[in-house]
């Protein structure tokens, strides 16, 4: 015993202690495995995408419903997790180099830890990658939308200044409200026809933006109505009510349709989060699940 340690410097008690100088990690392997999973989740993506829009319909009566399109885009987005980071585990798990002297146990670890590092990088990779189009088509609406918004000012100043080749002689709606008002007669014309509806018209929307119809408002429109209609000013003031209560009611309920809506769309988001959360977990499992059999079929051949 004491001629061993004195030969080789290292007594039997420490041998089993040493460590080695290289990493436990083939980052070759992870690497490679990676990049396949994250090609494979894109194309399976894209065919996912594919059979989703062959599906829809613009006809009403035609194609899957919304509910089924939405059922059907979670059970593929669990199966694109399942096949490419099972796929990319697997690969990993079969590259790497086989380990000598390692227990067992540690060497179900690893494997188990490098298709989860498979996985973890696939996922980095294709966020980056999907990221970056979703940036673009982000971008290119915004520029879209910064031209429309730049032009409608254009427009909405030379028409407020009356600069341009036809814009002075044709005011906006609020400012022909207003000119309207300038020219309102106790007498109005019975054959003035088309222009008076037009006229009555940007009095009823300019007295809906506001929330009610003045008094003088609505006198007037009511001696436009009794001479085109022809009949008397108490009724023509009842059909001005009338018809006002129901624009706001219209406007009520699509307020009330629009929160509906946003609603839903709300709820939808949340679901396709957590859904996207679970497979996820899912794909993370079989990434690992996949290494380990890979790691178990290398060792059994080599």
């Amino acid at each position: 015993m004491e001629s061993t340690t004195l030969q080789t410097g290292v007594s039997p008690a420490s041998l089993g202690k040493r460590e080695s100088f290289g990493s436990a990690v083939s980052w070759g392997a992870v690497l490679a495995g990676a990049f396949v999973a994250a090609a494979t989740y894109l194309m399976l993506l894209l065919a996912g995408a594919g059979f989703g829009f062959a599906s829809m319909s613009p006809w009403g009566d035609e194609g899957a419903s919304a509910k089924t399109i939405g059922i059907g885009l979670i059970i593929w987005l669990v199966v694109i997790q399942i096949v490419s980071a099972g796929l990319g585990g697997y690969i990993a798990g079969r590259m790497r180099t086989k380990w000598v002297d390692v227990h067992s146990d540690e060497v179900y670890f690893r494997d188990t830890a490098h298709g989860f590092l498979v996985w973890a990088v696939a996922a980095v990779v294709s966020a980056f990658m999907l990221g970056s189009g979703v940036s673009s088509a982000v971008s290119g609406a915004a520029k879209v939308g910064a031209s429309a918004v730049s032009g409608a000012a254009t427009a909405a100043t030379a028409a407020a200044a009356g600069s341009g080749a036809g814009a002075s002689a044709t005011p906006g709606p609020s400012a022909q409200y207003f000119v309207d008002s300038l020219f309102r007669s106790d007498r109005p014309d019975a054959t003035q026809g088309d222009a008076a509806k037009a006229e009555v018209g940007r009095i009823v929307a300019a007295s809906l933006a506001r929330g009610s119809i003045t008094p003088e408002d609505k006198t007037y429109v009511a001696r436009v109505i009794s001479t085109q209609a022809g009949v008397d000013q108490a009724t023509a003031e009842k059909r001005i009510d009338d018809t006002i209560n129901r624009a706001k009611q219209a406007a009520d309920d699509a307020k009330q349709k629009a929160r509906e809506a946003a609603d839903e769309a709300r709820k939808a988001a949340v679901g396709f989060a957590l859904w996207a959360f679970i497979s996820m977990l899912i794909g993370a499992f079989s990434s690992s699940y996949a290494a380990t059999r890979g790691g178990r079929t290398r060792d059994a051949v080599l």
